[in-house]
């Protein structure tokens, strides 16, 4: 099994989807949404349509004559149907985007993990995580999030593999580049067992 002090390379391109010639490239035209292109190295490029669906008949007349109803498209994906946190007067059956940002910061996490272990050597045969985050309102119409906690409980093939496997979130968490581009602390607070 590798370890993490071996060296370990990605010249070939795998990390990032590009192995035999494949691209992060969305087999859709360049002219798509969302492109994902590898404009140079490390480059990706991302885009989106967020449209406000809420108005009730009177715009922005008064603070409670709106819906906080908005649609976030990607071309070629699902419509994710999204508002503001309850708090704020939104619909909590829908995504807002404190969901949004806490998923990603899960899922980038998940992402680089499978790919740490991976070069570890490491199978993982089950990950789930039960993420948590914090957002302090300011007093002053705005505020920030202090912290997000992620808490993956993960699932290897042989007990052999738990230690190289609990190393593993220490890189992934260097590698993910959602907690990278963060100013709040992002931790992880993981358990791994064996099947």
């Amino acid at each position: 099994m590798a370890g993490f002090d071996e060296p370990t390379s990605v010249d070939d391109g795998e990390f990032y989807g590009i192995r035999n010639s494949e691209s992060l490239q969305h087999p859709s035209t360049l002219n798509s949404a969302c492109q994902t292109d590898r404009m140079r190295l490390g480059e990706h490029h991302y885009a989106l349509t967020t449209t406000w669906t809420g108005n009730l008949g009177s715009g922005t007349s008064g603070y409670r004559d709106y819906s906080r109803d908005v649609t976030i498209e990607v071309e070629g994906k699902p419509t994710l149907l999204a508002s503001a946190d309850k708090p704020f007067r939104g619909d909590p059956e829908r995504w807002n985007p404190e969901d949004m940002l806490i998923a990603s910061l899960s899922e980038c996490h998940l992402l680089s993990y499978l790919h740490a272990c991976v070069v570890a050597g490491v199978v993982v045969v089950s990950y789930r995580d039960t993420a948590t985050g914090v957002m302090t309102e300011d007093g002053k119409s705005g505020g920030a999030f202090t912290e997000v906690l992620l808490r993956p409980e993960v699932v290897v093939a042989d007990a052999s593999m738990i230690a190289a496997a609990e190393r593993a979130h220490d890189d992934a968490h260097q590698m993910c580049f959602i907690a990278n581009s963060m100013n709040f602390p992002v931790r992880h607070q993981a358990t791994v067992t064996a099947a």
